[in-house]
């Protein structure tokens, strides 16, 4: 079992910054890829970012290619998601989640364990 807590979330301008923290507790934190996913109500959870367990291989939503960037500190346990030059489109809640293995997934079902989300709003 993966516990998994997201923080940093709040409410900013378009053009702002915010970095999301998801920090993991209970097995090894380096066996898992991990992701950050979003969701609006009314809208399905859609994919953002992923890291590989060793940290080597990122990918990005065509979307947020260019302002966001994901990293991970495996000695903290924790992922990160740096967000820069938001926009009012990027509000969601944004849900990290562990992936069992080296390499990450788009689809939200290949991830085992999710994190309850923390609120991301951007004003114009």
């Amino acid at each position: 079992q993966v516990q998994l807590a997201e923080s940093g979330g709040g409410s900013v301008q378009a053009g702002d910054s915010l970095r999301l923290s998801c920090a993991a507790s209970g097995r090894t934190f380096s066996n898992y890829a991990m992701g950050w996913f979003r969701q609006v109500p009314g809208k399905e959870r859609e994919f953002v970012a992923a890291i590989s367990r060793g940290g080597t291989t990122t990918d990005y939503a065509d979307s947020v290619k260019g302002r966001f960037t994901i990293s991970r500190d495996n000695a903290k346990n924790t992922v990160y998601l740096q967000m820069n030059s938001l926009y009012p489109e990027d509000t969601a809640v944004y849900y990290c989640a562990a992936k069992s293995g080296s390499y990450y997934a788009f689809r939200e079902s290949a991830y085992n364990y999710w994190g309850q989300g923390t609120q991301v709003t951007v004003s114009s």
